[in-house]
């Protein structure tokens, strides 16, 4: 029987970006630097990113501060739909405002999107081959941190959605050996002072 190890799964959501997206703003490029600082002393071995510019410029930053890990692109990290519920899988509540969401995707986006997620799951998840812990730190994208999340829970496929992740906030995932996984930090920003910080309240109500 193959032995297998403890891995430790760090996930970020890449720094703000410019509002066309090209490129971190001046804000995410502190993001970023202030989470590699937070992160440096962790044994961290690689950095998956996703292909889009924000989360390379991301990965970049935070990889100055990581002694030797590797930096590696991966499409399933990338910025995608992990999984379209149909109707009866969402609360009556919020199903129409949640499928209208959803409407906007393509085709291609439909047929990528769970793909890619699988894939991420079959990658980033679950105890590693061999007796050592591995640290390993995936700067990616909203989506796809709830997608994990919700996987690490046990929660339905559809609950990726409502799980918003702060711009360079870290969550970390333990997956041991025989047990459950289990959610170490979500959303975690004490790396940011707090103007920084997004909170998911409106200005006027920032905690």
């Amino acid at each position: 029987m193959t032995a297998t190890a403890t891995r430790y799964l760090y996930l970020v959501r890449h720094g703000e970006a410019l509002p066309d997206e090209s490129e971190l703003s001046a804000t995410g490029r502190r993001q970023a630097a202030l989470l590699g600082r937070r992160l440096a002393q962790r044994p961290i071995s690689v950095v998956h990113h996703g292909p889009l510019p924000r989360a390379a410029q991301t990965a970049d930053l935070i990889g100055e501060h990581l002694d030797g890990a590797a930096l590696r692109v991966s499409e399933a990290a990338g910025d995608y739909i992990p999984y379209f519920p149909r109707r009866e899988e969402l609360p009556p509540d919020s199903a129409d405002r949640l499928l209208r969401f959803l409407a906007q995707a393509t085709a291609e986006d439909r047929e990528r999107g769970p793909e890619l997620a699988d894939r991420a799951l079959a990658r980033f998840t679950g105890p590693v081959a061999g007796d050592r812990e591995r640290h390993e730190l995936v700067v990616t994208h909203n989506f796809l941190i709830g997608w994990l999340v919700r996987h690490a829970t046990d929660a339905p496929k559809w609950r990726w959605l409502g799980l918003n992740h702060g711009n360079a906030a870290l969550t970390v995932i333990r997956y041991a050996p025989g047990r459950p996984s289990s959610l170490l930090v979500y959303n975690d920003m004490r790396h940011l002072p707090a103007e920084l910080c997004w909170s998911g309240f409106p200005a006027e109500l920032r905690l």
